[in-house]
């Protein structure tokens, strides 16, 4: 991989990592509505900074110079010189939004274009927001300076300032960049040239006393050394900050003006050059005088003669008086839980989602080979086969697991990115909602994930937009002014249960209905006895809509029907519950995972069916009744009963009269049915292939799966199924057979 590939790598882990900081920015200034936590402002500065100095590493000014706007007004924001209320917690999310569509164009484009009239607008709000910054200090600068060039036409432009000239604070920065930087993407130009937005650089020298012979030399090796006088308002960690990404690997020593003797004899000492050369190259950019550079090679040879060595920056600082024994320790320590974050963070991997879905698809056809493999063994009845594929399947089970695993992600992402759509929607329609999360961290297959972001989304508008009142209208209900919208997720019968529920007004029967005779769905005398949750069903109809007046948000009757559309493409079903004036829920059932699942086989008129593990309580054997009516009494709750035989079908012929027949009890969505098969064949580590669009139509099944023989075996929705007894629940049996 040559350099150029190297630098667009590093680019894309640049994005990857804007993006998520992004993500993290916009769920903190979320946070600021209800007041300005110390720490969530921190948080929003050091998002902001990272995005900033990540940005100038690649030489993208015009996020640099974006964000360090931004910067600005957080860092006002923690020193408590601005204040946090809406307006500022507006514009900066209006700043976050800009700053991700730069990024945006970035991953688009690989550049991206700054200084609109859009940015410049947001800039000029963003300014008015802070305080004006404090009287600059006067220092004197050197009349004359030595530049020794960089090499570079992009080298930063150095500037000798006149005597008397006003200036804030001054700094000394020493560079000696670590030998591998080069190699590992880092550019020291760039680190540099990401000064100039905190301040400006007045002196600077570049060492090449590292350099070897040009034959020796090694094009991806750092040399160079850079001594910096630099002049910012900027705070040192900030400064620091500037550097995090090679600090680790990199000597870097940051001073301010005027700092004690001590420092510079340490900083003298430290550095690999002669002290002689380093003590000039000091007075050079303007960091030291000629007097105070005597002074500090006096007061070092002077500790050198009465320690008879070089003594420890440690106990430099504590006979100098700079500081105390315990704060050094305390430096220590911080350094040390530095050392060991960075440790846990070089630890985790980013891998590529396409890398990740083929290794998952790698492991579905290992399933495959290895049921095929244990079922010759078994067909051998060698003992030593047996205990072989016994061993494989143990270990493709685990290989399994642990794949999977991979994929899973908490779903609490992508609940809290609807904190802002709950925030500026509400805004819009002039009404008070707040968002309750539950079930944050629920975990589900990060393609699955992707694919609800959408329908969750028209579910969540539609519910601020149709269901929760306008204040007024709620308060003449009884109802307090603030509406609730709650997203909650959890695991439920081996799958994942969705809720977008909201305390609103509720679905409305009579307008529905109304709506549904005039289209021509149903008759009127139909209409009067249709359930309410075939009433509610209706919703969902292509072109349904029973609003009022059209919004930018709703009311064009499109959207529900690609809702149920998108969900059923995944497996998944979305069914409703609602009462008059307390609010409506829109419940998603959705599987684990569209890879692999732990199923159960079952045989039935010939044919073999896997159901879901997890939604599989327990088996009997089936002992039918003359009054058998399709119920039996399990331990005194009636359980409804359903004969795959009839209602899949099968090859009567061979198997007319099975010998004995089997009851698997299995539940889903709250409801418990019993299926009649012929054989219990055990459990089966089921890999999940689609059924194409020509079987979209298949009622009660939800995909399929190659056994280990060969033959095609079919996955059986049992959330379908039990729907098929909605209605029998609601009867009472006059007979039942004891199981």
């Amino acid at each position: 991989m040559n350099f150029e590939q190297q630098m667009q790598q590093a680019l894309q882990s640049f994005i990857v990592e804007a993006q998520e900081l992004l993500v993290s920015m916009e769920q903190g200034l979320l946070g600021l509505d209800a007041g300005a936590d110390p720490e969530a402002v921190n948080a929003l500065f050091r998002a902001a900074h990272t995005i900033k100095g990540s940005a100038g590493l690649f030489g993208l000014d015009g996020v640099v110079r974006f964000t360090h706007h931004l910067e600005s007004l957080l860092d006002q924001m923690r020193a408590g010189k601005a204040e946090t209320n809406e307006g500022v917690v507006n514009t900066l999310l209006d700043g976050r939004d800009h700053l991700a569509g730069l990024i945006e164009q970035i991953a688009q484009t690989g550049s991206c274009i700054g200084g609109t009239a859009a940015e410049q607008a947001l800039v000029v709000r963003l300014q008015s927001l802070q305080q004006p910054a404090s009287l600059a200090v006067t220092v004197a600068a050197p009349q004359a300076m030595r530049q020794i060039p960089m090499g570079h036409d992009d080298a930063p432009t150095v500037k000798v300032l006149p005597q008397g000239a006003a200036m804030t604070a001054t700094w000394h920065i020493s560079l000696r960049f670590g030998p591998d930087c080069l190699r590992n993407g880092m550019d020291p130009l760039a680190f540099i040239r990401y000064l100039r937005g905190l301040g400006e650089i007045v002196g600077l020298a570049t060492l090449t006393d590292a350099l070897p012979a040009l034959d020796a030399m090694d094009p991806e090796t750092s040399y160079l050394g850079f001594e910096i006088n630099f002049r910012s308002d900027a705070t040192k960690a900030e400064i620091e900050s500037a550097f995090e990404f090679v600090r680790g690997v990199s000597a870097i020593s940051i001073l301010p003006a005027h700092s004690r003797v001590a420092d510079y004899i340490e900083l003298i000492r430290s550095l690999p050059e002669d002290d002689m050369r380093v003590g000039d190259i000091l007075v050079q950019v303007g960091t030291l005088t000629p007097k105070e550079l005597t002074e500090a090679l006096n007061a070092q040879q002077q500790e050198q003669t009465q320690a008879g060595k070089h003594a420890p920056l440690g106990e430099i600082l504590v006979r100098e008086g700079a500081t105390r024994e315990p704060i050094v320790q305390a430096a220590l320590d911080k350094q040390k839980q530095i050392k060991d974050k960075r440790s846990r963070d070089s630890q985790m991997l980013r891998v590529a989602a396409d890398k990740l879905d083929l290794l998952i698809n790698l492991v579905g056809e290992l399933v495959i080979a290895s049921a095929g493999n244990a079922l010759h063994a078994q067909q051998s009845r060698n003992p030593a086969q047996l205990e072989a594929a016994a061993q494989v399947s143990r270990l493709v089970e685990e290989i399994r697991e642990r794949a999977l695993k991979l994929r899973m992600v908490e779903i609490g992402e992508t609940f809290a990115r609807f904190q802002r759509v709950v925030r500026d929607t509400s805004r819009e329609l002039g009404k008070d909602i707040a968002l309750v999360i539950q079930g944050a961290d629920t975990e589900m297959d990060k393609t699955l994930v992707e694919r609800i972001a959408d329908p969750l989304m028209h579910l969540v508008r539609n519910a601020m937009d149709h269901g929760i009142e306008a204040p007024d209208v709620r308060a003449t209900r009884g109802k307090p002014a603030q509406g609730t919208l709650r997203l909650s997720a959890c695991h439920d019968s081996g799958s994942i249960l969705i809720e977008v529920a909201d305390d609103g007004g509720g679905l409305n029967r009579e307008r529905i209905l109304a709506k549904a005779v005039e289209r021509g769905l149903l008759s009127a005398e139909a209409a009067d006895t249709l359930p309410d949750a075939d009433v509610w069903s209706l919703i969902f109809e292509p072109g349904f809509s029973t609003a009022e007046k059209l919004t930018d948000l709703s009311g064009r009757g499109v959207g529900m029907d690609v809702v149920r559309r998108n969900i059923e493409a995944i497996r998944g079903t979305i069914d409703i519950q609602s009462a008059a004036g307390r609010g409506t829920t829109m419940r998603l059932r959705l599987p684990l995972t569209l890879a692999i699942i732990d199923g159960f086989m079952v045989d039935s008129a010939g044919r073999t069916y896997v159901l879901p593990l997890d939604a599989v309580v327990e088996c009997m054997e089936y002992h039918p009744g003359p009054r058998q009516l399709g119920y039996i009494n399990l331990r005194g709750e009636v359980l409804p009963l359903l004969h795959l035989r009839d209602m899949l079908g099968g090859d009567e012929a061979a198997h007319a009269s099975p010998l004995r027949r089997n009851v698997v009890v299995v539940q889903a969505a709250g409801q418990r049915a019993g299926l009649v098969v012929d054989a219990l064949l055990g459990e089966y580590q089921t890999v999940i292939k689609p059924l194409g669009a020509l079987f979209a139509h298949l009622q009660g099944i939800s995909g399929s799966t190659i056994l280990g023989n060969g033959d095609v075996a079919l996955i059986l929705d049992v959330t379908a199924l039990l729907s098929r007894v909605t209605r029998q629940t609601s009867m009472a049996p006059s007979a039942a057979v004891a199981a």
